[in-house]
């Protein structure tokens, strides 16, 4: 599988990741950087190919959601471009999405003059591109290529994307939120075990505070700056956050009884009203509840915004777009009330790096806001997370959800990736990549093995699964307590027999795998040591108990716990036998017979004192010694990857012996 970040890598802003698998080639968002006002704003499509023909080799746009770093270079690609190829997202991104864009291409032409940026007609023809991508629906794009959408909080209409194309599958998670808020609901995935799971780090170093402790600095905070007369500025995009924080403040006000004037500028209010009405079942529980005897929408104590009141005195709160302060009304109010240091700024979620609301943040006192104008900054500023993109709590517990086999990292900075890049590998044991923009990253994927399972093992799985569960119900007072949770997962151990083109492969119980079948081969050279086995001929060396030292491979491991007590009646064995060490030396014998694992040489298959079997040239079997967190008896097998179908065979032996 390839992955390529055009924008997003090691950097946050203008989202755009193309992934080819199974020879399918799908580009995950297409968005602009609002740090820039040159080329660098989209994302380098001459990476994909200087002579246009996109369409041909791009088989499908997925847009995760309508904020313009993940959405806004998607007409400037389609119109000006020229790839007239599928656009698949969800209902609500396809109807908020123009309207955002409009807005932005009317601030870039009509405000600042640019020339040569995309047109009302060139968003309206992108739009009839859009194919519908429903919560939870399979959506295929020809014969081969699948696409599933799930929910991911973040904003109205926000998804993640599993795509699966013949044995390859990937995971691409654009913007989410692990937390649930007042409006919408927590990310949630399946657990899809895709080969490669892309996901945004933007905040891959912080852990939040409770939202509820959040809450409360922020209402405290704004409750003494008008107070003490001043006038409170919060920049926030349209769609989200806003939502979030005008349902806190009218709750906060109606509660208080303040008469504190709060205003919400663009008119925009109208709007998502209409948007959360059509698309309330994207919203949580609460707010659908809620939604039939009152619009929790319909706010008592905000009211629409008008330039004429940003020179009015006295006390005031104001929500106003965009959220960076790189544009628009926030800029403009900024620039009048920074001055002032009476007054306060109130950032509440992620500042791309070059806008105004980054270098405000970043303690500067003299802003540039253009190349002709700077402003002093004395206004009191606070910069409360409120931000709608998971923490690395939320992160590494979407990584637990899914299962990847591979991680890649996207949208956030360089040193935060690195720190939750080491922790991803050491808390999941799975590759993590973080590649710069225009970096091709080529990552192996494994071919799954479908087989059929036996009745008799998927009964023996389950019965011993509902037994599990039954013990772990029983409280301390011996009362039980019934299951909170149905069953998901079923642990299943048995022997897999690989097909042979005419027949499918099978997973069968140990008992239906019958070893009589294999033929008897001497092995001459090698006699096995049929010698009595006592406590005193198994030396316990923790030496000798170690695998051996490969160089320059990969030796993967494995401990195999097992009940001594049964094995012990099974082999007709006395009390003071070392099951461990009788087990090893039946698999031994076994090993000696079974073709699969025939030596090449005398000293294939091997052993000392009987408390180690060498099968092959990395493959070790051992009994290692008890500890105080495990005391049942157990084996330590250990191989190289490169004999790893040698220890495939060795394993279902090992299995065959101790049921």
């Amino acid at each position: 599988m390839k992955v390529v970040p055009l924008g997003a890598g090691q950097d946050v802003g203008r989202s755009c990741v193309l992934v080819t698998l199974g020879g399918k080639t799908i580009m995950f968002d297409c968005g602009m950087h609002m740090g820039y006002n040159d080329e660098r704003r989209f994302p380098d499509f001459n990476y994909i190919t200087t002579e246009g023909d996109f369409t041909s080799r791009i088989d499908a746009v997925v847009i995760t959601h309508f904020h313009l770093d993940h959405c806004g270079a998607l007409p400037h690609f389609t119109e000006q471009r020229g790839y007239h190829g599928p656009i698949y997202m969800t209902p609500p991104t396809k109807a908020i999405c123009p309207i955002l864009l409009e807005d932005f291409r009317k601030v870039a032409i009509e405000r600042k003059g640019e020339t040569g940026f995309f047109t009302s007609q060139h968003i309206k023809d992108c739009m009839k591109k859009v194919v519908p991508l429903h919560l939870h629906e399979t959506v295929w794009v020809d014969d081969e290529l699948e696409l599933r959408a799930y929910y991911a909080g973040h904003v109205l209409g926000a998804a993640m994307v599993y795509a699966r194309c013949g044995n390859e599958s990937v995971v691409y998670t654009g913007d989410y939120n692990m937390t649930p808020d007042r409006h919408l609901g927590a990310a949630w995935i399946d657990k899809v075990r895709p080969d490669v799971l892309i996901t945004e780090t933007t905040y891959g170093t912080t852990i939040r505070d409770s939202k509820r402790s959040r809450e409360r600095d922020f209402l405290e905070k704004v409750h003494r700056c008008v107070l003490r007369g001043g006038k409170v500025l919060i920049p926030c995009f349209a769609l989200g956050r806003a939502q979030e924080l005008c349902i806190l403040i009218d709750s906060y006000w109606e509660r208080m009884g303040l008469t504190v004037p709060v205003y919400f500028s663009a008119g925009l209010t109208e709007k998502a009203n209409r948007y959360y009405k059509l698309f309330i079942n994207w919203t949580n529980q609460k707010v659908k509840e809620s939604f039939v005897n009152r619009n929790p929408f319909d706010f008592k104590y905000i009211k629409p915004w008008s330039r004429d009141y940003v020179d009015l005195p006295g006390p005031m709160v104001v929500f106003a777009t965009p959220g960076m302060l790189h544009i628009g009304m926030s800029l403009e109010v900024f620039r009048k009330w920074a001055p002032d240091e009476r007054n306060m700024l109130i950032m509440p979620g992620y500042c791309v790096a070059g806008t105004v609301g980054a270098k405000v943040l970043s303690g500067m006192k003299v802003v540039e806001i253009d190349q002709y104008s700077q402003v002093q900054v004395n206004i009191d500023v606070q910069n409360l997370s409120f931000s709608a993109h998971a923490d690395a709590k939320g992160i590494m517990e979407l990584i637990r959800q899914a299962s990847p086999r591979n991680v890649v990292l996207v949208h956030g900075e360089k040193s935060r990736m690195s720190y939750l890049k080491s922790k991803i590998m050491g808390e999941f044991g799975c590759p993590c990549y973080d590649p710069a923009n225009g970096e091709l990253l080529e990552i192996e994927t494994g071919q799954d093995v479908r087989a059929l399972m036996s009745d008799q093992l998927f009964q023996a799985a389950w019965a011993k699964e509902q037994e599990r569960r039954q013990k772990s119900a029983v409280s301390s007072d011996n009362s039980v307590v019934p299951a909170a949770t149905p069953i998901t997962q079923l642990p299943v151990r048995g022997v897999l027999l690989l097909g042979d083109g005419k027949r499918p492969a099978r997973l069968l119980d140990p008992s239906e795998f019958d070893l009589d079948d294999i033929p008897v081969v001497s092995a001459p050279g090698i006699e096995a040591d049929s010698s009595g086995i006592s406590e005193s001929n198994v030396a316990a060396d923790t030496e000798e108990l170690a695998p051996s030292s490969i160089s320059d491979q990969v030796v993967f491991s494995t401990r195999r716990v097992f009940d001594g007590t049964e094995l012990a009646e099974r082999m007709g064995l006395s009390s003071s036998v070392d099951v461990a060490a009788a087990a090893l030396l039946a698999i031994r014998e076994l090993l000696l017979i079974d073709p699969a694992t025939q030596p090449r040489d005398a000293d294939e298959i091997s052993s000392k004192h009987t408390s180690v079997v060498r099968v092959g040239r990395s493959i070790e079997l051992s009994v290692p010694a008890k500890t105080a967190e495990c005391d049942l008896p157990s084996l330590y097998v250990s191989w190289a990857w490169e004999e790893e179908e040698l220890a495939t065979q060795v394993l279902v032996v090992i299995n065959r012996v101790l049921g």
